[in-house]
């Protein structure tokens, strides 16, 4: 609630504090502010301020009223076409859309980032429903700075810490993740891999050495909205690609194909994002086929594979890093704030990709790479993984029996970090009335190309394991049922 202060009035801290949701993503262009009368009984003031308050964000430019309609986010940012279509489309609709000419996303680059740096921000001490990374309690490994330590100590870092690093990255790093790699049945020598500074920028380098602006590319959906906007930001066309519990959507694939012949599709084969779905072997082989006849790489974004099970299906293992490109990361089991990641290509594929990292980065910084190694190679990266995957399975177990008690229904078999599920009311709204008591969620439309009204949303097992947010949950989607 809003408190009276000696410096400002009622009305500048709430239009304050929505001018910051705007300016931050938390509200995107197109939202709707909630009614004078609702927003003066969720804030505890009277509906004078609230009126003030949207008279102060009108002189700002920040929303415009629309007649008998209400306060709209104003949309700074040039119409797009079809924008005024809110429906999500069917698996369907995306065959039949296919063939017609490929059109810009509804939401713009800058809208899909702005709801990424939201996606960051923490708005109470309390574990975040939303949130895509494990407690950070979860994550504490204390061979991490003694790896540090070590390296440090010795005299050949004296030396090379006068230099730049290698351009491939560290030799050691890279010789332990090919090892690492052969126990997945993925066989990638150390020359035919390469560090990046965390897995999205393993991602980035391989876009801006496979594609250019305009080109098509193929990204699974629902999927990473980072992703979405990435690519977006370059100039490059998203063909969203249903995503089912086998794998893509091969028809739909087949359909783009035909008629815009993209050169790459991004997938995540293991605890996909935000479903939990996993690649089925038959799924692997027949997408394997579909690249080779329609000549396009799949990248392979195996975020997750630290706490996979070792039977998953990975498609770079059946390909063997022919048509495919494997990239991997340590963020989501291990010290995100290191951004070690690191890509496997083929030979021909990775000197280009070489090229496009020395102009962004030169190298990436090599001490932490080597400390890696020494954890990775001294097996405390395996044993601190099987404690985190233990400790998850605990939590989704916990989590969703809480989930399913406050009436919510799982779309997709939880599995992995994340549940995909079905609240019954639009998550956009519930998100903004969570927020005000501290709740950070992931609503379903974040997770498509196209920003559409969605009743589904995404839950961080590990963070929803308490009864506190349940109950608070319940409390809100009733408000929201109810208008």
């Amino acid at each position: 609630m809003l408190t009276r202060t000696p410096t400002q009035t009622l009305t500048e801290q709430l239009a304050g504090r929505l001018a910051e949701r705007v300016r931050s993503g938390l509200l995107v262009p197109g939202a709707r502010l909630p009614s004078v009368r609702e927003c003066a009984r969720q804030q505890g003031v009277s509906p004078h301020t609230v009126v003030a308050a949207y008279d102060l964000l009108l002189a700002q430019g920040l929303v415009e009223a629309q007649r008998q309609r209400g306060f709209f986010v104003r949309d700074s940012g040039p119409k797009r076409p079809g924008a005024g279509d809110t429906g999500r489309p069917s698996a369907t609709k995306n065959i039949a859309e296919a063939a017609q000419p490929l059109r810009p996303l509804h939401a713009s680059p800058m809208q899909a980032t702005a709801l990424i740096r939201g996606m960051f921000h923490t708005p109470s001490g309390r574990a975040q429903p939303g949130s895509g990374v494990m407690p950070p309690d979860w994550l504490d490994l204390p061979a991490l700075p003694a790896a540090v330590r070590k390296v440090v100590a010795s005299a050949a870092w004296a030396r090379s810490a006068l230099q730049y690093g290698e351009p491939l990255g560290d030799a050691g790093l890279r010789d332990v993740l090919s090892r690492r790699l052969a126990q997945i049945g993925i066989e990638a020598p150390p020359a035919q891999i390469m560090t990046t500074v965390g897995a999205t920028h393993a991602l980035d380098i391989v876009s801006r050495t496979l594609l250019k602006a305009g080109d098509p590319v193929m990204v699974e959906e629902p999927g990473w909205s980072v992703e979405f906007a990435r690519l977006a930001s370059l100039g490059m066309r998203v063909l969203p690609v249903p995503r089912n519990a086998a794998g893509p959507d091969l028809e739909v694939m087949a359909r783009y194909c035909e008629a815009h012949a993209p050169r790459l599709f991004v997938s995540v084969s293991v605890f996909h994002n935000p479903t939990g779905y996993c690649l089925s072997p038959g799924s692997a082989h027949r997408l394997l086929e579909l690249s080779a006849k329609h000549d396009f790489h799949i990248v392979e974004d195996d975020t997750y594979g630290h706490i996979a099970p070792e039977h998953a299906t990975r498609v770079t293992a059946l390909d063997g890093l022919r048509r495919t490109l494997y990239v991997g990361g340590f963020a989501k089991i291990l010290a995100p704030n290191w951004r070690i990641g690191f890509l496997a290509a083929p030979p021909d594929l990775l000197e280009r990709m070489l090229d496009t990292k020395l102009l962004a980065t030169l190298t990436t910084p090599s001490l932490l790479e080597k400390a890696m190694a020494i954890c990775i190679e001294q097996g405390q990266l395996r044993r601190h993984a099987q404690r985190v995957r233990v400790r998850l399975d605990t939590a989704r177990s916990r989590s969703v029996k809480l989930a399913q008690a406050a009436g919510c229904r799982f779309v997709a078999e939880p599995m992995g970090i994340f549940g995909w599920v079905d609240t019954g009311v639009d998550t956009d709204i519930l998100a903004q009335r969570m927020l005000d008591d501290g709740w950070l969620l992931a609503p379903g439309a974040l997770f498509h190309a196209t920003r559409a009204p969605s009743t589904l949303m995404r839950i961080n097992f590990a963070n929803t394991q308490e009864a506190e947010f349940w109950r608070a949950f319940e409390k809100m989607r009733d408000a929201v049922r109810g208008g």
